[in-house]
């Protein structure tokens, strides 16, 4: 059996409105010289498995979706579906996979290969290293 994806409205879907929220506290993450730096303290969204975050704006070249995984391992990935490109991804609780948040629904595993769906290309992934209580997440 497939792995199945977020149960969400046709609306949303039609009108690509992601499931991941921008964090709660915007002072949570920075971005300088290529590294995106996370701090877990301000970032509670993140604390459980299947939590993510959404980064965007300033001088962030692109937007890049932060989340706790199923497995427990802290991931990042560019938030822009492969199949139609403006669209974000979420990821999908129990399923150990992220979904974009348009009506065709491309899924793709963690490291970025396509799973389901249209997509044409993987996803990017970064690399993520944990450092006492911050992400460390290198865009280069």
């Amino acid at each position: 059996m497939g792995k199945q994806g977020l149960k969400r409205g046709f609306i949303n879907r039609i009108l690509g409105v992601p499931a991941t929220k921008t964090p709660q506290d915007s002072d949570c993450w920075s971005f300088r010289d290529g590294v995106i730096t996370v701090d877990l303290g301000q970032a509670p969204e993140l604390s459980k498995p299947g939590g993510s975050i959404r980064l965007e704006g300033g001088d962030l070249p692109e937007r890049v979706l932060v989340f706790l995984g199923d497995d427990g391992t802290y991931r990042a990935v560019k938030n822009r579906c492969t199949h139609i490109g403006h669209r974000r991804l979420d990821p999908v609780p129990g399923q150990n996979c992220v979904q974009c948040c348009s009506v065709n629904g491309s899924m793709y595993e963690y490291d970025g290969a396509n799973l389901k769906g249209p997509a044409p290309h993987p996803i990017k992934t970064y690399q993520v290293v944990k450092e006492d209580n911050a992400l460390i997440i290198k865009l280069a």
